[in-house]
């Protein structure tokens, strides 16, 4: 008997690995509102590249990157340039469809979830283009 794509050990990884990365996300979303920020998109997706999260606090807009890792160290080297890359363009993508963006100030964040502890904001990671 032959398992699909989705089926055996290897699909109930993958769907683990998606549950914790969503998971994630919401935690890093909560620390974010507490911080003051509004969430405006959550896994903003485009052909050349996606968003975790898109959060603004007055003319700021936050782009982060959430990576759940053992330790901020770890979070931080995950966020490679390919990667950044492919946060630049949906934040580009994103941008361009608002309109009042000549007055907003663009950022790339990392928020690092870590167990056991509250997210740590990493703001400022890197700058984009």
């Amino acid at each position: 008997m032959s398992r699909g794509p989705n089926g055996g050990k290897q699909g109930a990884e993958r769907r683990a690995r998606w549950r914790r990365g969503h998971i994630a996300e919401y935690r890093a979303a909560l620390a974010l509102v507490a911080k003051g920020y509004r969430i405006l998109a959550m896994r903003y997706k485009v052909k050349s590249g996606e968003a975790d999260i898109i959060a603004r606090r007055g003319d700021l807009v936050a782009i982060v990157e959430v990576k759940a890792r053992r330790s901020i160290e770890e979070a931080m080297d995950a966020v490679n340039p390919a990667s950044q890359r492919r946060i630049e363009n949906a934040a580009d993508h994103w941008l361009r469809r608002q309109k009042d963006h000549a007055a907003l100030s663009l950022r790339f964040d990392i928020v690092a979830v870590l167990p056991w502890r509250w997210p740590r904001h990493v703001e400022n990671a890197w700058a984009g283009r």
